[in-house]
């Protein structure tokens, strides 16, 4: 059972929505040894995608950081699907933050701490992680913010 982070999880009053199915021809992880490669998630919720826009335009940065809190959602909903129990997460290895920005943009740091911050508050010490966040002129269907993760788990 995935006892303390699905109580920090609670907490939070974030409860995992069903992993997202992919939209082109990949698989959402891969399992390798003891690491999970998740491809990038967008910021969806229930009601779809959510936060089309570029930041420096039609989003803040505080907006765009929702926005990849969001995706960091959906990023621990496909480390529960790749391992039935989060408590097998040892370690968030790494997340790569694409912001669709202008060129004149250049907080995306700041856009991308909205899913730094989720992962140490739910996995505390073990969310800590390396990062890229990266501008980007266009992402998927439009959306501000993609964020993909490399996790280290345990057996």
């Amino acid at each position: 059972m995935s006892a303390q982070i699905e109580e920090n999880l609670a907490n939070l009053g974030i409860t995992l929505p069903e992993a997202a199915a992919p939209a082109a021809n990949y698989v959402p992880f891969v399992k390798t040894g003891n690491h999970v490669y998740i491809s990038g998630q967008l910021p969806m919720n229930a009601d779809g995608i959510q936060f089309k826009g570029k930041l420096g335009q039609d989003f803040t940065a505080s907006e765009g950081a929702e926005a990849a809190r969001l995706c960091a959602i959906n990023l621990i909903a496909q480390m529960k699907a790749a391992t039935k129990d989060l408590e097998k997460v040892a370690r968030v290895v790494k997340l790569v933050g694409f912001v669709n920005s202008t060129a004149d943009f250049g907080d995306q740091p700041a856009v991308i701490n909205g899913a730094s911050n989720l992962m140490v508050e739910v996995f505390g010490e073990k969310g800590r992680h390396a990062r890229s966040a990266v501008s980007a002129a266009a992402l998927p269907f439009g959306v501000a913010v993609e964020i993909e993760a490399i996790i280290e788990i345990t057996d």
